[in-house]
């Protein structure tokens, strides 16, 4: 596949950035998704003057709530992504995805960040920490969540465990990020292995589903081999990344690809109609002198004035 040059006026690459491709290997029962964000990360990251640590730390967030979000198929569900911390620098990380919108937050200390480093782990960034990772299903209104340590080197592994302790589902995760012309791009590869579903006679309980074997070994080897410059480069068609990855294999079908925003739903009327569900007392004492409420959105970084 080769793309088209970018319009006048767009970073170089940006057709190549904001999309998603999943994919399949039939034959090895995985599944998989590739990812790679640029202008709408841009974006994200503009509303607050992140320093660099913290700036990386949402960036690969973001790239980890499009990989994860899409893996369940339901119009106006929601996956959220949060890490809350005891005496870490960062003191909230959230990040969600709906609809191909994605937008992230990150409160964090500035006096402290100058003592974090180029490369700072998780225990530095986090102190004592958990990862939440939540589906809020649309249509049967069901919420599932589960919860691991901020533990390991990045946030992949510990996405990576969730997966393990809450699914046992083998997961390989890898990120990317990289500056292209003065423009910041991340990507993301997540694979996993999708037991084959085998036959219960009735009224005998399902089988647990056998271990991963040497197909999901190879796929899972071959996964890991991704440069963090494949994923990044604006250049290279997220196609050709799973060419270069399984190029040897029997099949490799693409399912769908996903354009992504960022996309925060912050209105004056979506707060007028959350206040509106507050007793008149309290509202009331929300007002500020000129009988205004001052919603502060901290994703986009705006301050809307509610007259009700």
């Amino acid at each position: 596949m080769t793309g088209q040059p970018a319009p006048t006026g767009t970073p170089p690459g940006a057709r190549e950035a904001d999309r998603l491709v999943s994919f399949l290997l039939p034959h090895r029962d995985a599944r998989g998704r590739v990812v790679r964000l640029g202008p709408a990360l841009e974006q994200v990251l503009a509303a607050h003057a992140y320093p660099t640590p913290i700036r990386n730390l949402l960036a690969d967030a973001l790239v980890l709530t499009a990989l994860m979000g899409t893996l369940r198929k339901e119009e106006h569900s929601q996956f959220t992504l949060q890490a809350q911390t005891e005496g870490g620098v960062v003191e909230l990380l959230v990040c969600d995805y709906r609809d191909g919108a994605l937008r992230g937050y990150v409160r964090h200390d500035p006096s402290r960040v100058d003592d974090l480093g180029p490369s700072p782990s998780l225990s530095a960034l986090f102190g004592k920490g958990y990862l939440a990772i939540t589906f809020d299903l649309a249509t049967s209104g069901e919420r599932y969540q589960g919860v691991v340590p901020l533990e390991g080197a990045s946030l992949a592994e510990a996405c990576e465990r969730y997966f393990a302790q809450s699914e046992q589902v083998p997961t390989v995760i890898r990120l990317g990020r990289g500056m292209v012309d003065g423009h910041i791009y991340a990507g993301g590869l997540l694979v996993q292995h999708m037991p084959p579903v085998g036959e219960s006679k009735l009224g005998e309980a399902p089988q647990a589903p056998p271990e991963p074997g040497a197909d999901w070994q190879h796929v899972a080897i071959m996964s890991g081999s991704i440069r963090p410059g494949e994923l990044s480069d604006p250049a290279l068609p997220l196609t050709q990344v799973l060419w270069r990855l399984f190029h040897e294999e029997r099949e490799v079908r693409v399912l769908d690809e996903e354009a992504l925003t960022r996309g925060c739903r912050c209105t004056a009327e979506y707060y007028r109609s959350v206040l509106a569900k507050f007793p008149e007392d309290e509202r009331v004492a929300m007002r500020n002198d000129d009988g205004i409420i001052a919603v502060d959105c901290a994703f986009c970084s705006k301050i809307f004035e509610i007259d009700l």
